[in-house]
Formats: C-alpha cells, structure tokens, sequence
C-alpha cells in the first residue's frame, strides 16, 4: 500500500495549492506556493517553469523535500485536516514543450484556474509561451503527518496611525498582512520540515511556535505567506528568509531578507514582471546551449477546451 494512502486523500486532493520546500545551496530551505497532483502509484506530480527554475536546480543537488497541505482556499472543505509529506524529489532536465505525460495535471490546473485558459489563446501566447515550458517533479513520500486545521486568528489593528511595533524587522510589515504563515526548517538530519504558524514580531525577530510533530532545529530557515482566491487568481506571494534560533526554549526566526518572486501583485509590475520571467526563461536555455522550443499550443487549448466544457461553457 502506498505510504500516503495513510493520508485522507479526499482531503489532500481538494487542496488547490500546496507549500513546497526544496534545499536552496547554502542549505535554507526555500518554500513555494505550488500545485500539485497525486498519481494512482501514490507519487505526486508538480512542475516549474524555466522561469522559475531554481527548484529545479535544487532537487538535483539534493532531492529532499516537504510539502504540506494547510491553505483551504477553493477546496470547498472548511476547516481541513493539514497534511505535511516529506519525501524525495526527482525532475529531469527534460524539458516538456506539451501535456504529454501530465496531461490529468494540466486539465485540473484549466479546471480550478479558469483564467489560465487565456494563456492559450492568439492574443496572449507570445507573451505566455514562458509558462507553458516546464519540468515535471516527481515526489515519492517518506513521511505523511496529518494534523488538525490551525484556527485563522485576525490580528488587531495597531492603534492610532503610528508604525506597526517592530517594524524594523526585514519582513514585519508584510507578515502583519497575513494571519498565519508557513515555516520552513531542517530537521536533525537536514531534510526539510513545514509547519502553518502565527509568527509573533519580539525584539530580534519572530517567535513561531509548530506543533510537537514538526521537528524544526536551529538552522537555515524560512517563513512563507501566499494567498489565492477560489479561482486562483490574484495571487501573491513572498518569503521571509533568516535564520531559527532556539531562546529559553523557545523557536525564533531572526529575518534577513525578504524575496518577491512576482512583485507585490500590483497590475503596476506586470509588464515588469513579464520581462523578468522571459529573461529567466532565455538564461536557463542559454546556459544550456538550447534553442527557445515551440509550445504545442495545440495540446494544451485541446485541455482547456475539454475543462471549459466540463462547466457546460
């Protein structure tokens, strides 16, 4: 049987998105918001665009990774059960041009991503062509932790018009935005661990606290927001890169930096971010002696017309 099927999977496939770590060079572990789809074989199935590559680059390095199912949003479920699944990741640099070999995958992503289904279309392939050029990431599970939904507790407002406290803090401001958020840490032996958490800004950083069953070390680490709605559209997300210390028994991540991958989600850096994920694109093939490939733009308007009749559209 396979180890995930100790899972409720009526509950893990209703998840739109997951948070997906992978081992960045100098070890921090890096986590996405990405989505994913399980195969009958109990591997699960995600992919990168060239744009956004660096996944990629670290499953080759060092194929540990972490998922964990904690975002509700679109799944129709309230309050679900959270799924974490450490395992090991494969993604060959092969790179795939068409659906072929994923093509369930690229129909739920038509499906629960109706926008997306432009992307195919004339007016938008030039532009798009980027997104349409992936690798495939196997995952087989090693690990599968299931634990109870994490309450969403709004953080009051701060008074007056002064600045939030601890401002300071690379990162304080826009974790302020989110409620919750997800850390991503190494247990003892380095693999990757994530935990849905409600970081507390303190003098020095921010307190996290994660549940017994997430055995996160001092180390290389990282805090995760993203948000989506129940197309998902309008996204955004970032990362909070630092370090996690262990004070008074306690776990606190000490912020370094924070990365932006798509830009604040303003329509203001759209053209911006459109060049961004294009130059990206051109640098993986260039460091590969490559010519840009053609999209078999064909295949994929066949899915999307397939998931668009599904609506009775």
């Amino acid at each position: 049987m396979p180890l995930l099927d100790s899972a409720p999977l009526d509950v893990l496939d209703s998840y739109r998105t997951c948070e997906f770590a992978t081992l960045g060079r100098d070890g921090t572990p890096l986590a996405w918001p990405t989505a994913v789809r399980r195969r009958p074989d109990g591997t699960l199935l995600l992919s990168t665009s060239l744009a956004f590559a660096q996944k990629a680059l670290n499953i080759r390095r060092d194929g540990r990774v972490g998922l964990l199912f904690s975002d509700p949003t679109g799944s129709g479920l309230k309050e679900p059960r959270q799924i974490f699944v450490g395992g090991h990741a494969e993604c060959p640099d092969e790179i795939m041009t068409g659906p072929q070999g994923a093509e369930d995958y690229w129909r739920m992503l038509f499906e629960r991503q109706p926008h997306s289904r432009s992307y195919v279309l004339p007016p938008l392939r030039r532009m798009m062509d980027w997104y349409y050029l992936r690798l495939l990431i196997t995952v087989t599970p090693e690990q599968v932790v299931v634990r109870p939904p994490l309450s969403v507790v709004t953080r009051p407002a701060p008074p007056g018009d002064g600045p939030l406290p601890h401002s300071a803090l690379p990162g304080a401001a826009l974790l302020a935005r989110y409620p919750t958020a997800v850390l991503a840490a190494r247990d003892i032996t380095g693999a990757p661990v994530l935990a849905r958490t409600r970081p507390v800004p303190v003098d020095g950083g921010f307190a996290v606290d994660v549940p017994a069953d997430c055995a996160a070390g001092p180390g290389p680490a990282s805090l995760l927001v993203h948000r989506h709605d129940e197309r998902l559209n309008n996204m955004h997300n970032a990362l909070v890169r630092g370090e996690l210390r262990v004070t008074d028994g306690a776990l606190l991540l000490v912020p370094s930096g924070v990365v932006e991958p798509m830009g604040s989600g303003r329509a203001s850096e759209a053209v911006s971010v459109l060049r961004t994920t294009r130059r990206a694109t051109a640098r993986y093939l260039r460091h590969r002696g490559l010519d840009r490939p053609e999209v078999r733009w064909q295949d994929f308007r066949s899915l999307a017309r397939q998931a668009r009749r599904g609506e009775g559209g």
